[in-house]
């Protein structure tokens, strides 16, 4: 078994200032597109994923009316989860063949007490690159032919436009299975460099999966073997109805320590 050996990065070693100033000089008109998810208890999640919140107004009682002459106070909240839920990037950590990872670690290399101690989501750089959207909403399986007039280069982003988003509102039946590209479409992006792609789906490629018996085998092949990265539950409707194809792609995200994604909210720039 062969996986990944590159860059703790991956594929986003491909995404620098040359790169950065080649996506910028596609915005042209400065209309921006939220393509995050809003996360709250009722997001459709994974079997063992959750998330909660809660607000703390503890500050109210123990401090009477307010500190100080100008009475001041405030509202706080908890939240805890999992950061494979809503709209998120994976870390390069979160998925294996068997026991090893990206550039050959395996489980024990890579795990910690609070985190993994390799290829966690802090060690992921902030992106603005060019971004790519491919429209495909009428197949199950994504194939080749949905990628004409598609030309990345490397460090690029390709986005998938599936329409499965639609169903966001309906857990059970988001959850109940999504279309998505193919292992051919996995092996021409990794092939070309890509650096990020994803979709508007909970996971990514086509569940069920092309062969039954080896299912979720498109993130493998391209977090796993090509370090590609995979940013998941995209909300690409508005993107796709305004007809866009290319554009500018900023996706920033919290420097959590060891974990294994981080939740997102990236915008397109045209």
């Amino acid at each position: 078994m062969v996986v990944g050996v590159s860059d703790d990065v991956g594929m986003l070693v491909h995404v620098d200032e040359a790169k950065r100033r080649e996506a910028l000089g596609l915005v042209r008109q400065g209309r921006m597109y939220d393509l995050g998810r809003v996360l709250d208890e009722r997001v459709p999640v994974f079997p063992g994923r959750y998330f909660r919140q809660t607000l703390v107004t503890t500050a109210h009682h123990g401090n009477g009316g307010g500190v100080g002459e100008n009475q001041v106070n405030w509202i706080t909240e908890i939240v805890s989860g999992t950061q494979q839920l809503g709209t998120h990037l994976d870390a390069l950590s979160h998925l294996q063949i068997g026991d090893r990872g990206y550039g050959g670690y395996t489980v024990s290399d890579l795990a910690g007490d609070t985190g993994v101690r390799r290829l966690g989501i802090e060690t992921v750089p902030q992106i603005v690159t060019r971004g790519w959207l491919v429209d495909a909403r009428d197949d199950h399986v994504i194939g080749l032919d949905a990628l004409e007039g598609i030309e990345p280069s490397p460090g690029d982003a390709v986005l998938f436009h599936t329409g499965w988003g639609e169903h966001w509102e309906d857990p059970e039946r988001y959850l109940s299975g999504e279309p998505g590209p193919g292992c051919e479409v996995a092996h021409w992006l990794a092939e070309r460099g890509v650096a990020l792609t994803g979709c508007d789906t909970w996971s990514y490629g086509p569940v069920p999966a092309e062969d039954p018996e080896r299912t979720f085998e498109v993130p493998q092949i391209l977090n796993v073997r090509h370090g590609v990265f995979i940013v998941e539950n995209l909300d690409l409707s508005a993107l796709a109805a305004a007809g866009v194809r290319e554009f500018a792609l900023i996706l920033t995200h919290p420097k959590l320590r060891g974990a294994t994604g981080a939740w997102t909210s990236p915008i397109a720039l045209t």
